[in-house]
């Protein structure tokens, strides 16, 4: 299929410097947990991105000199030559397929704690290392000899950059992360001297430092500049008024201006929080006070979204992270008139938190994401069937949906068999919750590709057991039947059960999203420490009910610090009117109230409540597989290779979790048994010569 006329202005070429891009898609520094520990797997995913057609791909943030890093978490490193090799690598990849390899200078200032290095950290005023961690570590301030160094620093990285093969490069200071952003903000930059005080002044070093690169590298490299849109940390920051003042000011700086809001959490937060195109009113007019392209970004997956920007003349380049993990062929899909085949971004921000638990990075739409090296595993490539011909898929979630795909993908006759009326899963219950419809996406995605293969039969309402699926003749059974919420109270701070009285109304979040709530005075105890704690809460205040939230933890809905949608959580939850009760646990549940413990000290108290929602664990919907397991000495009878539970009725966890658990099974059906041998590729750090 032609593309559709409406998106021809996204393939437009545009020039950055002295160099071209091919097209308007440009995948802005994204992390993914790999950096300098997983080099090869980190190079695939990038060219990958360029194979699928984007006219611009860069590297997640490198760290430019060895005197400021961000341990624990894990990027990329330019410390010394030796490091060039694998960024070569990287950029080699990129370029494959005609993008513009760009890699991002990055050096952390008052964000490098540096706990590998154990270097004192250099900002622009001694403050406090601020990082996610607090950590306990304060800078000193750059001295004239320092910001002498540190520029001499940026030309040794940009001299590097060019030597591996880079197009481009971007010198950080969004975030909060980035020194030019530190030097910018009156909120770090307390100097008294020639590079503190006026914005001219606070302007000098990346002035400098771009001056420098010019003289280093301009002919040969787009010099861009990554600002926070507006810092937001109050009247003393870097706000957008400043930010447009600056530009004005220095409107023909770099090549390319890359603007992104705020921090991270600002930058990146999740669908439940942002909407696509939520920068927009920050970027609105800047476009006109500068000579030089603009990329901006907002999680842009609508190509009508992207082409508004281009022509409100908002934008220039269509920045994405995110989406650009979900599906790495998105431009090539826009292009080929494929739109319906686009796995949209859901906004769940499980990518990110690989990056915050520095391990591989995940994504919920496309399982394949940094597996393409380390397994083979090509986003829109699958090898073809192996000795068996069909498969019965036994559960419609998001694990048995994307077996299903996959298995289809590879050419055998898929079976799907659903017990309820609507595909999906969790994902068609939970994409009903407060803020959740994007996740409605995982679904909507399987089912159209579903029905575009002829080799798929989709059967809903149909609840099967053990005897009747040894009946059909399948080769291979595919269990993928989900799990359910524990209605004990078993999790974390339960390992049995605790005393429940039997007169109060106890509800879990299966009742909640099949449309049964509590009224009235009701307690949530969520010793799971995710999302659903908190989407229950908010939606059950939202309908009238006086909630107490209890968390065995020292934040509301923990785990989400790695979505980095934990503080918006907390405060929508106190705007919502939820009591928060953290550091807190239940021991009982009685006829008319709850009895909580301090999880220090383990003192009791009182918690009046007319119902209890417990949000604790799940337990396995497994039973099919486990009656399969007892007639095992039938199969052969029956026709019946394989039989593989997976998902969350193996082992439940995030749908991420689940929808890879779903691929993997079609990955490796009919393939070889490798015994002990590891599933995956790494790379081993080789031992220094004596």
């Amino acid at each position: 299929m032609a593309r559709d006329a409406r998106y021809d202005v996204l393939f437009e070429e545009v020039a950055i410097g002295p160099v071209k891009a091919k097209n308007r898609f440009y995948q802005v520094p994204h992390c993914n947990g790999g950096g300098y520990r997983d080099p090869s797997a980190a190079a695939e995913m990038r060219g990958i991105k360029a194979q699928g057609g984007w006219g611009v791909v860069f590297t997640e943030q490198c760290e430019m000199h060895h005197s400021s890093e961000i341990t624990p978490y894990i990027e990329l490193r330019l410390w010394e030559d030796k490091d060039i090799p694998q960024l070569a690598r990287m950029a080699d990849r990129m370029k494959e397929y005609g993008a513009l390899a760009g890699i991002q200078l990055a050096y952390s200032g008052i964000n490098g704690p540096n706990l590998y290095t154990r270097e004192v950290p250099l900002a622009p005023t001694a403050m406090p290392i601020r990082t996610f961690t607090n950590d306990p570590v304060q800078a000193r301030s750059l001295n004239k000899k320092d910001i002498k160094n540190l520029r001499r620093w940026f030309v040794n990285a940009l001299i590097r950059s060019r030597t591996a093969g880079f197009d481009l490069v971007c010198l950080y200071g969004a975030h909060g992360f980035g020194i030019f952003q530190h030097f910018l903000s009156r909120a770090t930059n307390h100097r008294t001297d020639e590079y503190g005080g006026s914005l001219q002044n606070r302007s000098r070093f990346v002035r400098e430092v771009i001056s420098d690169a010019r003289d280093t590298v301009g002919d040969s490299m787009g010099i861009t500049l990554r600002l926070s849109l507006d810092e937001m940390v109050g009247d003393r920051g870097f706000s957008n008024t400043e930010v447009r003042e600056f530009i004005q000011m220095h409107r023909d700086l770099p090549d390319l201006w890359d603007l992104a809001h705020g921090a991270w959490e600002d930058c990146s937060g999740p669908s439940r929080f942002k909407e696509e195109a939520a920068q927009h009113d920050l970027v609105a007019g800047i476009r006109q006070i500068t000579d030089k392209p603009v990329v901006g970004v907002g999680r842009f997956t609508s190509p009508d979204v992207m082409v508004k920007q281009i022509n409100s003349g908002t934008l220039d380049f269509i920045g994405c992270a995110r989406p650009s993990i979900a599906d790495p062929f998105l431009p090539k899909k826009i292009e080929e008139g494929r739109i319906e085949d686009i796995r949209e971004c859901i906004g769940c921000n499980i990518c990110i938190s690989g990056d915050m638990t520095m391990s591989i990075s995940r994504c919920t739409q496309n399982p394949t994401f940094m597996e393409e090296w380390r397994k083979g595993w090509h986003p829109e490539k699958i090898a073809g069937k192996g000795a068996s011909s069909n498969v019965l898929v036994v559960g419609a979630g998001p694990a048995g949906l994307e077996a299903a795909r996959a298995l289809a993908m590879r050419g055998y006759d898929v079976a799907l068999a659903e017990a309820t009326t609507t595909l999906g899963g969790r994902v068609a219950l939970e994409s009903k919750l407060p803020g959740l419809s994007a996740w409605g996406r995982v679904a909507d995605y399987r089912e159209y590709q579903l029905s575009q293969m002829p080799n798929v039969e989709v059967y809903l309402d149909n609840r099967l057991g053990a005897a009747g699926i040894l009946e059909f003749g399948f080769e291979n059974i595919a269990i993928a039947t989900g799990a359910h919420w524990r209605r004990d109270g078993v999790a974390r701070q339960h390992v049995v059960p605790f005393s429940i009285e039997p007169t109060m109304p106890l509800f879990t979040p299966d009742d909640l999203m099949a449309g049964t709530l509590p009224t009235g005075d009701v307690v949530i105890f969520d010793d799971d420490h995710y999302y659903m704690g908190g989407v229950l809460a908010e939606l059950l205040a939202a309908n009238g009910c006086n909630v107490t939230l209890v968390v065995p933890a020292a934040y509301v809905s923990e785990w989400t610090v790695n979505t980095l949608e934990q503080a918006a959580i907390h405060a929508r939850l106190v705007e919502a009117g939820v009591t928060i009760e953290l550091n807190r646990g239940v021991t009982a549940i009685a006829a008319d109230h709850v009895v909580s413990n301090c999880t220090y000290t383990g003192q009791l108290k009182s918690l009046p409540a007319n119902a209890v929602v417990l949000v604790t664990c799940k337990l396995m919907n497994d039973s099919i597989w486990q009656q399969l397991q007892s007639q095992q000495s039938h199969w052969a009878d029956a026709g019946v290779r394989t039989v593989k539970v997976f998902g969350d009725a193996e082992a439940p966890g995030p749908i991420a979790w689940a929808t890879y658990a779903g691929h993997r099974y079609a990955r490796e059906l009919d393939m070889p048994d490798i015994g002990d041998a590891l599933p995956f590729r790494r790379e081993v750090t080789a031992l220094h010569i004596e």
